[in-house]
This record gives C-alpha cells, structure tokens and sequence, in this order.
C-alpha cells in the first residue's frame, strides 16, 4: 500500500556546499545512479522524501520546504490520494475525507528565482496500492448543478465505487453499482495535481489550476514527459499530489480512479527563461496549457502561449505560427469540473524546424 521508503538524501561525491535539510533527513554516499536519464553513469544527487497525512497541504504556496533539491537533482516521493487515503472499504463515507486534494512538497529548488523556468521531467509514476477510488459528490462534476452552473434539477447522489488494481495485468477493474457488467481499465499513472508557489504572496486552493500549474488533471503529468512551471518566487517551492491510476478527457464526473502514487522526478533551473503558462515535451510533441473559465478563454491561452513559444524557440513569426496550429494541432481537454478548465494545446515536432541550441547560462559564483 502506502510506501514505506525513509526519508534519506544521497548527497554528490564531489564536494558541494552544505545546505539545510528537511527535519529527518540524512545525509549518506553512494555509487553512481543508474541512469533513468539514458544510462548515465556518473554520480546523482538523488533526494528522498515520504509523506504522511500528518505532513501534507492543502493550499499552493510559501511555506517551510520539506527538502531542497539542487539543478540537476532526482526526487523520490511518494502522494496520498485525493481523498486522504480515507476511502478504503464498501460503506466508506465522503465525511471521512478532511479537506481537497492532499499536497507533498513543498521542495526548495536551490538556484530557483523569479522569472526563471523550472523544468520537471518524470522519470516514473507507479500505482502505491490494491485499490483506487472513484466517487460522485454534490454539487461537483461536469453534469451536476454546481456552485458555479447552478440548476433547478437535484444534483446527483453521492456514490463511492471501488476499482481493484491488478499490477501484474497493469488494469483497473470498474464494477458496475447498478448491474453486474464490470470492465476492465488500462493503467496510465500521473499526477493530477503539480505546482509551484503563485507569484504575489497567494497561497490558492489544491483543487484550482491555474498559472503556476496546480490541479491540471493532465495525464501528461506522467513518465516520458518532461514539465515547465514559471518560478514565482525563491526556490519554486514545488508541490505535487492527486495522484490517478487512469482518468477519462474532461473528468467528467469530477474524479479520475484515485490513488496513491510512488513517482521519481527531476528538476532542473532554466536561469533566464520566462514562461507565462506551464508547458509540457517529449520526443514527440510541444505542448501549452491554458487554465481558466470559460472553456474558450482557456483554449485561447493555451495557444496564445503556443504561439509564443514557437516564436521565441522555433524561429516563427508569430502569424505563421497561429495559421501552422490553425492547421495541424491537436487540443486535449483535461478536465471541465474545477474552478478553472484545463486545455492543452498539442503540436507535433515532425511540424516544427530543428530547434536552435540553447545559449549557455552561467550562474553567479556563491
């Protein structure tokens, strides 16, 4: 079930400034990581950090980090579910569940400063339990009378459905309440939530995406593809959380399966670059999102921001950029039931010219 890892920090071999660690943690030597960045062999810092319900957030914003990493560092850690873990057996109540979606974090990004870009590639995403959860709750979800679309019909009841995980087979099994048909769902772990520190002191709620990242519901959050976030303020002050087994376009009915996650990511400062939305690659593809109501006005910053990334990295203008994407991009709608809605705007590479190599950064000694 939930991971039971310590919390440890494997330091460089080399010799490196002393910096402060999270309470707990230890300082310890160790051969070369494998690499999960393509075999390197060379020493990695790797940071160990695990969470428990007694450590958790449930707001994006400054606050005392748990650990600091440096450019360059992996992180293993570990999420509770959106629920707290509270939902575990038939009968199970959502008055269990003691407030929105759980946080980890935050990690301080040694180096991190405001307007630099920090990328967070995920390196692996595992499913942390036997059993996800999936529920219908008043007054949530794309088809229910809400706070923000209310309505003259009742809202839906609230239902819990337990999905048991089959590691081996990599699937979710849903079990209808209301008949006997069943199904099973592939697996396709990541991190529903993900988030940096907002810009001008404001801490926001676990469940809104917004501009410093937050509750994208973006099944890109998962390993292979590589995060932008805008740093806000010193040291990121990176969160994650939400964690999800599988999730539908949109989810819909306001949950994907949700469960635990054990994941591994690292982080690197991009001194100087400045990004308004966060953003998303791999090898494939370029991605940007826009998070916001209503549904249109997102789409629109998800390609305005498009727009300039392709300008800025890629050499266009910015009109022979809006009609390239007008031909040939692709649009995901993450999720259409919090208090902003999530696009992603999508191009593949094979439409893009080689990218420029990036100028070399130098940051200031000490």
């Amino acid at each position: 079930m939930k991971s039971s890892f310590a919390m440890c920090a494997v330091v460089l071999l080399t010799p490196v400034l002393a910096r402060a660690q999270a309470p707990g943690a230890q300082n310890a030597e160790r051969p070369a990581t494998p690499g999960p960045l393509g075999g390197a062999s060379r020493p990695t810092n790797l940071v160990k950090y695990h969470v428990t319900m007694n450590d958790v957030k449930y707001v994006y914003g400054v606050a005392a980090p748990v650990a600091r990493l440096k450019s360059g560092d992996f992180l293993d850690t570990n999420t509770v579910d959106a629920f707290g873990n509270a939902i575990q057996k038939p009968g199970d109540s959502l008055s269990l569940v003691k407030g929105d979606n759980p946080l980890t974090g935050p990690f301080y990004i040694d180096g991190a400063a405001p307007g630099d870009t920090l990328a967070v590639k995920v390196i692996s995403v595992d499913v942390d339990s036997n059993q996800g959860v999936g529920a219908l709750a008043p007054g949530f979800g794309a088809l229910n009378p809400t706070g923000y679309t209310p309505m003259i019909s009742p809202g839906v009841p609230e239902k819990i459905w337990l999905y048991p995980i089959d590691h081996a087979s990599n699937t979710a099994t849903f079990h209808a309440l209301d008949s006997k048909f069943s199904v099973k769902i592939p697996l396709h772990p990541f991190l529903g939530c993900i988030g940096v520190a907002p810009a001008g002191g404001e801490a926001r709620s676990s469940v809104v995406p917004a501009e410093f990242g937050g509750n994208m519901d973006a099944p890109e959050v998962s390993a292979g593809n590589t995060l932008y976030l805008p740093v806000n303020v010193a040291g990121a002050l990176l969160y994650l959380g939400d964690g999800h087994a599988a999730m539908g376009d949109g989810e819909v009915a306001g949950t994907a399966i949700e469960v635990p996650l054990r994941v591994r990511l690292q982080v690197s400062v991009i001194k100087g670059k400045t990004i308004a939305w966060p953003r998303f690659e791999n090898d494939q593809e370029i991605m940007a999102v826009g998070a916001y109501r209503p549904l249109d006005d997102a789409l629109r910053i998800a390609f305005s921001e498009m727009v300039n990334w392709m300008e800025a990295d890629y050499g266009f203008s910015k009109l022979d950029a809006y009609e390239l994407l007008s031909k040939v991009a692709e649009i995901h709608l993450t999720e259409m039931v919090d208090p902003n809605y999530v696009v992603i705007a999508k191009i593949n590479k094979k439409y893009l010219p080689p990218r420029p190599p990036a100028k070399p950064t130098v940051q200031p000694a000490g």
